[in-house]
């Protein structure tokens, strides 16, 4: 029999920006806020990721003590944290069907805030030939496997990727006590610092192969090498039990799709204003599944901040659909993608696909310059962050905002 319950607001994703949410809804005297993840533990993709760098400047913490911390704010505040339940469809503008240890259910709310996140495209997705044998992992499986289940992943690894969440790979992959034979990107050079590539590559040992590709997988019941092609042509294979795709992150925006909002062109994510209001009245989209991928710290930001939005429309409010915000080449795409004149603070987040010294970025309205700004330097792994100081100035009737990024 399928169970029919009603709350205030209901969070699909318990990662930092659904469970900051969360927390701050339930303190704001929300009586019912409901958090749903299809995993068995909350905290989302920091709880696998054993290394620092979370929480605060001044008191670091590894992955899983942030994401004990996010969960134990959302629970101490008031709200209702549910692990292993799928958010399956929607069951009207502001319900979805959901299916969990107790059985199918149907949840109605006043306000939806969807933070499902991101995920790494696998092997199948980036079109790689060759067999299926076992070895074949995304960076988030690997780190699973090895830091939540403490298993065995092999001798020899092969890191695809060469940006921050590669490194992290090796990183995990070392820690396993496996060997990283080499990390390859079709790239030109690494997307990360020079300093975390040189380490890497000086005092751990590990070969970074550039302008190469893997064209083939090759083994059976266990993974044997990868067949690799380097931009001149020649090709190789570099013996391994072991392959680890990383990067190309995409938004988990099933639900999203679904529900027939509008997604940005750029992200691929639900397009939303500068509250992080999506198309549809009373759902909003927050954290990794508008922009993948940025650090936990700017998920759990866009979490607190979509709260005081969630609040007003519980009271009543009703809010323009905005002004479209687009970006031109060499930006790839921007968040959020549309503008309410004088609306909140929270910065916009950008990615270029070019390095670029000292560029101006500029956002402009039907010919008026409304802000520019001289960059020190943008780089394609970075994110590049704009003040929403100019957003009085826009026309609410006038037409799309444009952002561009060039040298003057």
């Amino acid at each position: 029999m399928i169970g029919d319950r009603r709350v205030d607001v209901l969070i699909v994703g318990a990662g930092p920006a659904g469970l900051a949410a969360a927390a701050r809804l339930a303190d704001g005297q929300v009586a019912r806020v409901e958090v749903l993840d299809r995993e068995q533990q909350a905290g989302g993709v920091p709880r696998h990721c054993a290394h620092g760098g979370y929480g605060r400047w001044s008191r670091p913490l590894t992955g899983p003590a942030y994401a004990r911390l996010l969960v134990t704010a959302a629970e101490r505040a008031g709200a209702v944290v549910r692990t292993g339940v799928t958010a399956l469809d929607w069951a009207g503008p502001l319900s979805l069907h959901t299916v969990g240890p107790g059985g199918p259910e149907t949840i109605r709310a006043r306000a939806v805030v969807l933070a499902t996140g991101a995920r790494e495209r696998p092997r199948s997705a980036r079109l790689v030939p060759g067999t299926r044998p076992a070895g074949v992992l995304t960076t988030g499986e690997l780190q699973q496997a090895v830091h939540l289940h403490g298993q065995h992943i092999g001798e020899r690894a092969v890191v695809v990727g060469a940006e921050d969440v590669s490194y992290a790979a090796a990183a995990t992959v070392r820690a396993a006590g496996a060997v990283v034979v080499a990390m390859l990107t079709d790239l030109p050079r690494a997307r990360t610092t020079p300093t975390r590539a040189a380490d890497a590559r000086l005092r751990q040992g590990i070969p970074l192969l550039t302008g190469a590709t893997v064209t083939e997988l090759l083994g059976h019941a266990r993974l044997s090498g990868v067949r690799v092609r380097h931009r001149d042509g020649r090709t190789a294979v570099l013996p391994c039990d072991t392959v680890v795709f990383t990067g190309d992150f995409v938004p988990d925006h099933e639900l999203a799709r679904r529900g027939g909002l509008t997604l940005d062109t750029g992200t691929l994510g639900p397009a939303v204003d500068g509250s992080l209001r999506a198309s549809r009245p009373g759902v909003f989209a927050v954290g990794s599944v508008l922009h993948p991928v940025e650090s936990a710290a700017t998920a759990a930001r866009e979490g607190a901040h979509v709260a005081g939005a969630v609040l007003e429309t519980l009271a009543g409010a009703e809010h323009p659909q905005g002004v479209p915000l687009s970006v031109a080449p060499p930006l790839r795409w921007i968040v959020p993608n549309r503008v309410t004149p004088a609306e909140s603070g929270l910065p916009y987040v950008l990615r270029t696909t070019a390095p670029l010294t000292r560029p101006l970025l500029q956002v402009s309205q039907d010919g008026r310059t409304l802000h520019s700004q001289r960059l020190a330097r943008a780089l394609p792994y970075r994110p590049l962050v704009l003040s929403a100081r100019w957003t009085h100035m826009v026309d609410p009737e006038g037409g799309p905002v444009r952002v561009t990024l060039g040298d003057r």
